[in-house]
């Protein structure tokens, strides 16, 4: 009888530590010295610049950073299998509703600037600007299989094919795009050569004279030399000052509109209070702040960062956004500084 018990009690114990393993491993971050972020692209060069200066000063730790997109990368955070999110807009309806159904909480910290650039083939010699309404024209649902020759946008260019490179339908940039250029979120003719890695864009874009696409303004920057910018007209919308370029300078002082937009990481509240995770996240928003301008994207104001860590320091919960997605023409300060009064 007493084999009998020892027996059951090593049944029972085995039981137990199984079904602690398993628990274990279905939460964000498994263990202590692991960190768990995945999401955009656009943002993937800031947080994996973030992780490997963290890990040098912290050998103990391990940040593994992936590329989902901004949906995709929701899609795992509001699951509850990852730490972090990096997202190029913010959270939108559907992935609040997901996050309530499985009980995370989010604290949404904005980590940087950036610019939508919109960009051709360095042999293209007839483009130096566009308007919005002609890239409405251009990317607009009804445009597909419509609209597919340069000389269908201005009379002047050339009667010749156009091949298109943009984000997938999972990048926060491809929804901050459509809802800048064509007017609502999530909305653009589907004949176009997607991909959620900006570097396949890039090498397509670079490769094809006749090619038109657009993503982050840091992805041209490091492939400069391969890729030619386009000036963009709002048409007197917002800055009345004619076709304005992307740079570091007209994206951070407001001039390059409509493409101009926050970049933002989320943070899982129960995560945020693991000592590793929390020393992780202070940093990226404090001492880390010069790596954004390292790897080519436009550090926030000052105040802006303060309001942010702030926000994580109270464990400040949803989103300044009201939970709606991407929003063009906002400005941050303002609405960090309602939250906090």
């Amino acid at each position: 009888m007493d084999q009998m018990n020892k027996k059951l009690q090593k049944i029972i114990f085995l039981g137990i530590m199984t079904g602690f393993i398993m628990f274990s491993w279905l939460q964000p971050g498994v263990a202590a010295d692991l960190i768990k972020v995945d999401g955009s692209s656009t943002v993937f060069p800031i947080t994996e610049a973030m992780a490997e200066e963290y890990q040098k000063k912290n050998p103990g730790i391990k940040v593994t950073v992936g590329i989902s997109g901004t949906g995709g990368g929701f899609k795992k955070f509001c699951k509850g299998e990852t730490d972090i999110s990096d997202a190029s807009r913010p959270i939108k309806p559907s992935e609040v509703d997901l996050c309530k159904e499985n009980r995370i909480k989010y604290i949404e910290l904005p980590v940087a600037f950036d610019g939508l650039a919109v960009m051709v083939n360095p042999q293209n010699n007839w483009v130096t600007n566009m308007t919005v309404k002609e890239l409405k024209k251009l990317w607009e649902p009804e445009a597909q299989s419509k609209i597919k020759r340069w000389n269908q946008i201005r009379s002047e260019w050339p009667d010749k094919e156009i091949h298109l490179f943009g984000p997938g339908v999972d990048s926060g940039t491809y929804d901050y795009f459509t809802e800048a250029i064509v007017g609502k979120e999530h909305s653009s003719r589907g004949d176009y050569t997607s991909s959620e890695d900006d570097n396949v864009l890039v090498q397509g874009i670079a490769s094809d004279p006749l090619a038109l696409g657009f993503f982050g303004l840091a992805y041209y920057e490091n492939n400069r030399e391969r890729l030619k910018l386009v000036g963009i007209d709002d048409e007197n919308l917002t800055n009345g000052k004619g076709p304005i370029l992307p740079s570091f300078e007209t994206v951070a002082n407001g001039t390059y509109q409509p493409l101009a937009r926050p970049i933002f990481i989320y943070v899982n509240k129960n995560s945020a209070d693991r000592p590793k995770i929390r020393e992780f996240v202070k940093f990226y928003i404090t001492d880390g702040r010069p790596l954004v301008r390292e790897v080519g994207y436009i550090p926030l104001p000052d105040k802006v960062y303060d309001l942010a860590l702030v926000r994580f320091e109270k464990r400040v919960v949803g989103s300044v956004f009201g939970g709606k997605g991407s929003q063009v023409g906002v400005t941050l300060e303002n609405l960090l500084k309602a939250e906090a009064k």
